[in-house]
């Protein structure tokens, strides 16, 4: 959280986009935090500002992870998408923030593919989570759940596309309250949530 003028606080969120991901994912968590008033950045882990996802949309990234000073960040999401997926699990300096925030127990968020990253790093282990049918195994140790969103602590996961909406409110809720969330679900006239 940050101060904003008049000693409000604001919560500041990280969403890392790789060639490949899933765009539906990234840019519904985008959209509804932003409608909650929540500071959301996507972050190109490319090198390049311009990131096409898994469909060949060109999505502009808001700026590079080499550039981004992350010491402000209150939650970090992973996209799913393939080979999105596989690229956030390569890149070196988002493994060494994420193991970062592991180790601070800070949140962390993951969706579709995406939480096998967080489970292959073990940083599921003893904890409820979910995913994309088929990535199972890569959840080390974590207690799998069959649930569009799972919140186990400081780590929300969720299981893909459809769940985006779900996946997306229920970060709102964490990071500001269950009313917004609910205003931001009647906002767009969804119905399923709370």
């Amino acid at each position: 959280m940050y101060q904003l003028e008049g000693g409000n606080t604001m919560a500041k969120v990280y969403i890392f986009l790789a060639n490949g991901f899933e765009e539906i994912e990234a840019l519904t968590v985008v959209d509804l935090l932003r409608r909650a008033s929540i500071d959301i950045s996507m972050v190109s882990i490319t090198g390049s500002l311009e990131v096409k996802g898994s469909h060949d949309i060109i999505v502009k990234a808001d700026q590079l992870f080499e550039e981004t000073d992350f010491n402000e960040a209150d939650l970090l999401v992973l996209p799913g998408g393939m080979p999105g997926t596989a690229h956030l699990m390569e890149h070196q300096g988002l493994d060494k923030l994420l193991r970062e925030f592991h180790s601070k127990n800070k949140n962390m968020a993951a969706i579709c593919a995406a939480p096998s990253v967080l489970g292959t790093k073990g940083f599921l282990a003893g904890k409820r989570a979910t995913c994309y049918p088929g990535f199972e195994s890569k959840l080390t140790d974590s207690i799998i759940e069959n649930q569009a969103v799972v919140e186990d602590g400081n780590v929300i996961t969720s299981r893909g596309l459809g769940t985006a909406i779900d996946f997306s409110l229920s970060l709102i809720n964490k990071l500001m309250d269950k009313e917004t969330a609910k205003r931001i679900a009647d906002g767009i006239i969804y119905k399923h949530y709370l």
